[in-house]
């Protein structure tokens, strides 16, 4: 057969650990057939244990004909559900026993098709059609649009399938329920491997053969609950920007109708937000590290943002494996233009200056592809240790840093010469030279900036469980038209949050408003973090096993991470672009 030969991998399968390899399963076009694979040799103390814990860690086959997935479907509680793949194995619920899947019942699907002068071959691995014209003649053939399996556990007479060559014909078989008829896990046993394949017509066309997968069980729930969640935050959102926009706007219409006189008066007499126009705009403290982390934010929510509308408009197809990861990389990399004049421009404004915009662009180049690193590479050493697929090749680090050090970091460096080059933008007030002193509070800062996470938190939440169920349970998440609504949903209540709480911070004269502003809307990303470990713990029972679980805690962490800087950078430059309307617009001596 030529031994195993692995397919084309693209940068995205490759990072996702999706090796994908040859099989001995032989399909041949409507031809309907039972048949012998082999048998193994006697298991031993060794094979038998391993055999039983990938049973009982729930270690899944997935297979995959003229690049559909294979589907299995099972029935809980009364109700089909679908899945991809099927466990090597199984263990009754009354028993003590592992049982292995040896017997596949194979149903593909085609759809007989006339074209006229066009014929459809296949989709090759990249999930491209491949389309050839036919010599004048009307052609016709069949589309494979559906491919399920019914997996069995077969107990065989071992010296009976001895006598037996590969892809011999063998009787069809039915999946006995009893399991003294089902094939034991256990020492001496030998195990006998057969398939069943049959190709049944179909009235689903080419171009729908993906709807069975796009639409899993609880798209009713998905559906219903995404749409109250939206509502109900709508509502909340909308009510609390109101409430706010006649507050402010009542103050200063009250201000700016007084005469002068009466205004000098009432600057002897200023309470709230108008006592620290001289300190509104001081530097904040540790304001490099405030810029870069607000450029990174900017170059994550533009790849977030794009990555999710190519998706919504249909051009990040499931079919082509790999593809929405790669996309999100590639993305991230020339957005580094972007990450660089956003923060050079934040670094004039509060120093007044360029000095120092290049240690400031390449600290924004380094920052997050840095957490990322220090996260991966202990998760990869685990993984190498394990021989996990999962591992990133020594090779692909290489990859990695080639395209970060030859085209992120060159293009951060560029934008940051751009913002260097890019209009001032000038204080409406002066700071004063002596800082003022802030009054004691009645509730801790973070209280509040924790409370404030929360409500960005709500809009999230149930589409975050579904994202995390497509990425640690296999399934396909393609509502992107949905997340697409989330994702601006979420960027108009972190503005709206950012900026109630830094106007409350301005009432009580407290003038330190920056590193405020960014976690106010930034703190979701701790209940992200809670939610995943909450996920983790109450839905992922399949995930068994310390490297396991430290490889999703690593994954969630640097998906926390992504979410402050991308919640907290919305959060950022709308409170900034308040705070400098509001002192812009009234005139304090």
């Amino acid at each position: 057969m030529g031994g195993i030969k692995k397919s084309a991998e693209n940068l995205g399968e490759l990072l996702m650990g999706d090796q994908i390899d040859n099989s001995p399963y032989r399909f041949r076009m409507n031809v309907n057939e039972s048949l012998y694979l082999c048998t193994t040799s006697s298991l031993n103390e060794h094979k038998v244990k391993l055999l039983k814990r990938r049973t009982g860690d729930l270690y899944q086959v997935n297979m995959i004909l003229d690049n559909l997935p294979v589907m299995r479907i099972a029935k809980q509680n009364g109700v089909d559900i679908q899945w991809t793949g099927f466990p090597i194995g199984y263990t009754p619920p009354n028993g003590n026993d592992a049982y292995i899947i040896n017997h596949l019942k194979f149903k593909v699907l085609v759809h007989e098709y006339e074209g006229s002068g066009v014929q459809i071959i296949g989709t090759g691995e990249g999930g491209m059609g491949v389309i050839s014209k036919a010599d004048k003649t009307k052609a016709s053939g069949f589309e494979i649009v559906g491919f399920e399996v019914v997996p069995c556990s077969v107990k065989y007479d071992p010296e009976v399938m001895m006598k037996l060559h590969m892809y011999d014909n063998i009787s069809s078989v039915n999946c006995p329920m009893e399991p003294e008829k089902s094939q034991i896990i256990r020492e001496q046993e030998r195990i006998s491997f057969t398939y069943e394949v049959e190709f049944v017509k179909s009235d689903i066309r080419w171009p729908s053969r993906w709807d069975a997968y796009l639409k899993m069980e609880g798209s009713r729930v998905h559906w219903f609950s995404i749409l109250n969640s939206l509502m109900v935050i709508t509502f909340l959102a909308g009510i609390v920007f109101v409430i706010f926009l006649r507050t402010v706007r009542r103050d200063l219409t009250r201000y700016e109708e007084l005469d002068k006189e009466a205004q000098a008066q009432m600057n002897e007499e200023l309470s709230g937000w108008k006592l620290v126009v001289g300190d509104v705009f001081r530097e904040p403290n540790h304001s490099k590290l405030l810029c870069v982390m607000i450029g990174d934010g900017v170059q994550i929510t533009g790849m977030a943002l794009v990555t999710i509308v190519f998706a919504a408009l249909g051009f990040m197809s499931p079919a082509s494996r790999g593809m929405l990861l790669t996309g999100m990389i590639v993305l991230y990399l020339f957005l580094g233009i972007a990450a660089g004049y956003v923060a050079v421009r934040l670094w004039r404004i509060l120093k007044g200056t360029t000095g120092g915009w290049k240690s400031l662009s390449w600290s924004v180049a380094c920052f997050f592809p840095g957490i990322v690193f220090v996260i991966l590479t202990p998760l990869n050493f685990i993984l190498w240790g394990s021989k996990s697929t999962s591992a990133i090749p020594i090779s692909l680090y290489f990859v990695l840093l080639s395209l970060w050090f030859c085209i992120s970091v060159p293009l951060t460096l560029v934008g940051g010469y751009l913002g260097t080059r890019a209009e001032d933008i000038q204080y409406p007030v002066r700071t004063n030279q002596i800082p003022r002193e802030i009054p004691a509070h009645k509730f801790p800062p973070w209280l509040l900036v924790l409370g404030a996470g929360t409500l960005p938190f709500g809009t999230l939440f149930i589409e975050l469980f579904f994202i995390l169920s497509s990425i640690w349970l296999g399934r396909f998440y393609y509502v992107f038209g949905f997340l697409l609504i989330v994702i601006v949903l979420l960027i108009i209540v972190c503005a709206e949050v950012s900026v109630v709480l830094t106007y409350m911070h301005l009432c009580v004269e407290d003038w330190r408003w920056w590193w405020n502003a960014f976690f106010a809307s930034g703190s979701v990303a701790l209940y992200v973090f809670i939610y995943s470990i909450n996920y983790l713990v109450f839905d992922l029972q399949s995930l068994s096993g310390p490297v396991s679980a430290f490889l999703y805690l690593g994954y969630s962490m640097i998906m926390a991470v992504a979410v402050m800087l991308s919640t907290g950078t919305i959060g950022f430059i709308t409170s900034f672009c308040f705070v400098h309307y509001l002192f812009s617009s009234v005139k304090i001596d």
